[in-house]
């Protein structure tokens, strides 16, 4: 009953309690605007998401670079992009997902696609988020933002942004770092993993007090008009992030350093029908090496290392015309990705050549994709109507010739429909297929491993004749947008053919083919009762079932899949540009799970959070905030065994669940000249 009455109360889901803008660019995606001028509590993109967008939930790694869920869906099962790059984490445990290698203050917006709906991009099988970083003006202008919060938190940033009609340039810098937060229960990370009993994953004496981590990141731009209507764009993001500390992983992660390069020449207005050409090339690189040197297991066994890096050049070509009122688009997209991995003991590599002791977890794994897209875009009075359609053909090859290589082809295909009823209502209709590969981690990951006595031996838990997935997927909705109420509700079902999925029972060869299910439905809303409140809400619920169970097994729900969540936020602006913002959020219990594979029963839990944004004049801005007032005890995410968790040896053979952070105080202040 306790369970109830919040969500009750919290049936609808704020889509914002922190001002983050979100305007709709298409009833198949959101665009969420204003995200630098509201990341008040961490740079952290996965944080800022799973408060704004229903359908995205938050998988929680550790005090920074956590995850992110589209629908139930992460890893390759969803796209993400920086302005049209990409840069693939190089930790087969997610350690470095694609969206921790941007910081939030450096975004202009996001949107986030939810669905099979987008053909432009490699791997949207069922759904995507594509960022785009601020650009460059002629002004002059800056920001400075300073931030401090609980857990001795700092963040410190500054933008600059200049030109004139020959170039444009900016820059911004960041740095942010913090000490391990503390739960509910007032347990810091280092107390929880104290908690959970496993000595060997404890940390030593000398780090219990470590840093959660610290992050830098300088992103710089130049837009060059090199004619009339024709602009070189080049930009360049490094990140590096130290000692970062994932409290329910059996390492931590010495540093985690990448790089985002692009190159992009772009011309506008070539003809009254031919309206755009864009040509991009980008290269990405991630180093991130994770190892034991702070744990206990290191104390009284040699320290050892996972040291992995990956690598991706882009190449992508864009064409858009508009032929008697069609909108039609043309491209043609390539991309090479390399993954190799070594395991280190005491510094010293581990040569592969002995199956008893070690093996590289990567052999230089390259996987090449080649496609062609095109698009088309017609209305027909209160009618529109969208389509798209995509042919990949992908090679995967590693470097050990006992795993083979795959070749795949798919044939990505969409339409979307929408019709206004009138003015202020229109009901949408979508339907598309698409399909991912496997990664090289599915197909050839190895690790290290002990039998119970105590034997080394090496466990293939890559599976290299995995088919690839492939998506086909229904959406459909309602939406009404007028001067007192901006309303959406959208259902999906979603049948995944193949979809590759962990099995824990598996001695070795851990990943498998299954076909699933996926369904449910997503709310938001903002009412405006008067001119200075206005209530935001929203929520999403889904299901996900395995057509049969896995080899062994007998379950049929599938992991990842969170139980009903809501909030509900009132918000009161009580002078200009200056809001004052009270919050609840809230989850049901997590019920269906599964179990066979890692997963865990979870409590409902419901925090409340307060925000009061004060504008001191034009240019600053003072935030001041609490994050879960009522020091909550919860935890977002679930313990799939996907990822390689601290496990207990006892009897039930657990899974240590991360808290998520009890009472959070922060302060901003925001200067703009």
């Amino acid at each position: 009953m306790n369970k109830i009455i919040p969500l009750s109360l919290v049936v609808l889901a704020s889509l914002y309690a922190t001002e983050v803008e979100l305007a709709p660019i298409g009833v198949e995606s959101t665009l969420i605007t204003d995200v630098a001028q509201n990341a008040q509590t961490s740079a952290d993109v996965a944080a800022a998401l799973s408060v704004n967008v229903p359908s995205i939930d938050m998988s929680r790694r550790s005090g920074i670079a956590n995850d992110i869920l589209i629908r139930g869906q992460k890893r390759d099962n969803i796209n993400v992009e920086v302005d049209g790059t990409k840069a693939y984490g190089a930790c087969p445990n997610r350690m470095d997902p694609p969206v921790s290698h941007i910081l939030a203050n450096q975004i202009d917006s996001i949107e986030v696609t939810e669905g099979p709906y987008d053909v432009t991009s490699f791997g949207v099988m069922s759904g995507g988020v594509k960022i785009k970083t601020k650009k460059p003006t002629k002004e002059v202008k800056g920001e400075i933002n300073i931030g401090a919060g609980s857990f001795n938190y700092r963040k410190f940033g500054v933008s600059g942004s200049g030109g004139n009609d020959f170039i444009r340039v900016s820059i911004a810098v960041s740095t942010e770092s913090s000490d391990q937060y503390i739960d509910g229960n007032g347990d810091t990370i280092s107390d929880q993993i104290d908690n959970y009993g496993v000595t060997s994953a404890q940390l030593q004496p000398e780090y219990k007090d470590m840093p959660a981590y610290t992050k830098k990141s300088v992103m710089a731009k130049a837009y060059i008009t090199t004619a009339e209507d024709q602009e070189l764009r080049l930009s360049i993001t490094a990140n590096r992030s130290d000692d970062i500390l994932y409290g329910n992983s059996k390492m931590d992660a010495l540093y985690d350093d990448s790089n985002i390069y692009s190159v992009e020449y772009n011309i506008n207005n070539i003809s009254d029908s031919y309206k755009n050409i864009n040509l991009q090339y980008f290269h990405s690189d991630v180093d991130h090496p994770m190892a034991t040197d702070y744990r206990m297991a290191s104390a009284t066994m040699p320290t050892m290392k996972s040291w992995l890096t990956t690598d991706m050049d882009g190449l992508k070509l864009k064409n858009s015309f508009e032929v008697a009122s069609y909108k039609l688009g043309l491209g043609l997209d390539t991309s090479k990705r390399t993954w190799d991995g070594q395991y280190y003991m005491n510094d010293v590599m581990i040569v592969g050549n002995d199956i008893n002791t070690s093996t590289n977890s990567m052999d230089n794994a390259v996987t090449d994709n080649t496609a062609i897209f095109a698009t088309i875009e017609k209305a027909y009075g209160n009618f529109n109507i969208k389509a798209g359609g995509r042919y990949d053909s992908t090679h995967i090859q590693s470097d050990d010739i006992t795993q083979q290589g795959n070749d795949y082809s798919a044939l990505n295909a969409n339409i979307f429909t929408t019709y206004n009823l009138n003015k202020e209502n229109k009901i949408f209709f979508g339907l598309g297929q698409a399909s991912r590969v496997p990664d090289a981690r599915e197909l050839y990951f190895k690790q290290n491993a002990k039998t119970p006595s105590g034997t080394k031996f090496v466990k293939v838990t890559g599976t290299d004749d995995l088919k690839q997935s492939t998506n086909q997927e229904i959406d459909l909705g309602y939406e009404v947008n007028n001067d007192t109420l901006d309303f959406k509700i959208k259902a999906f079902y979603s049948m995944v053919q193949d979809y590759i999925y962990y099995n824990k029972s598996l001695a070795k060869n851990n990943f498998e083919n299954i076909n699933v299910t996926v369904y449910g439905a997503e709310l938001s809303s903002s009412i405006y009762v008067t001119d200075d409140i206005s209530i935001d809400m929203g929520a999403s619920y889904k299901v996900g079932q395995k057509d049969e169970p896995l080899t062994t097994q007998t379950g049929t729900n599938m992991a990842d899949i969170a139980p009903l969540r809501a909030n509900i936020a009132a918000n009161y602006e009580y002078m200009t540009n200056s809001i004052a913002t009270v919050e609840v959020q809230a989850s049901d219990k997590w019920s269906e799970f599964d179990e066979e594979n890692g997963e865990q029963e979870l409590a409902a839990w419901t925090i409340l959070n307060l925000k009061a944004k004060h504008a001191i004049n034009k240019k600053f801005d003072f935030t001041l905030g609490v994050n879960n007032l009522l020091d909550t005890t919860y935890a977002h995410s679930n313990t799939y065994a996907d990822l390689i968790l601290i496990t207990s040896s006892g009897a039930g053979d657990d899974i240590m669940l991360m808290n998520d952070p009890g009472r959070y105080v922060y302060a901003n202040l925001d200067f703009k000249f």
